[in-house]
């Protein structure tokens, strides 16, 4: 009897606390408070979904014959805002997606569209809870997002995140 090894489309890895405050406060410092200032609001910081809908994209798109997801950064508008506070904020949305040989060899992670009532649609997730404007009221530091950093704004003010 042959085996067959599928290849392992894996390329992440578990980090630790240090990678995670230390990548999150470049980010506040090098983009969300640009952002923020552009926007004339804070900027959101994060995007969450329940495990339950995590789990359901995911089966959903197995069965759609991915292999992986990729998370665009994007921002709502207006017309794409499913809250109005939501507008001009940052958000997250999952694609599923299938990795493609190019003629050359290389790979490439294709985004999955699939055949609805509304036609051909890319399979994807997106309207999370954004932090902020919801992140809760809790100001004990263990309950604290990672990374808290305090900014020097341009007009010579600080801001803590």
């Amino acid at each position: 009897m042959q085996t067959i090894q599928k290849k392992s489309l894996k390329v992440g890895k578990y980090v630790n606390n240090n990678h995670v405050d230390t990548v999150i406060r470049n980010y506040k410092t090098e983009r969300w408070v640009y952002n923020s200032e552009r926007i004339g609001k804070e900027d959101s910081l994060s995007a969450w979904w329940s495990i339950e809908e995590v789990e359901e994209f995911l089966e959903k798109a197995k069965i759609y014959g991915a292999d992986g997801v990729k998370f665009y950064f994007a921002a709502y508008d207006e017309k794409t805002a499913h809250d109005p506070n939501y507008i001009g904020r940052q958000t997250l949305v999952m694609v599923g997606t299938k990795q493609k040989e190019n003629a050359d060899g290389t790979t490439k992670n294709k985004d999955i569209y699939i055949n609805t009532e509304n036609g051909n649609q890319i399979l994807a997730y997106n309207a999370g809870a954004l932090c902020p404007p919801y992140c809760g009221t809790s100001q004990d530091l263990d309950d604290a997002e990672p990374g808290v950093t305090i900014i020097e704004k341009k007009d010579n003010s600080f801001v803590i995140i």
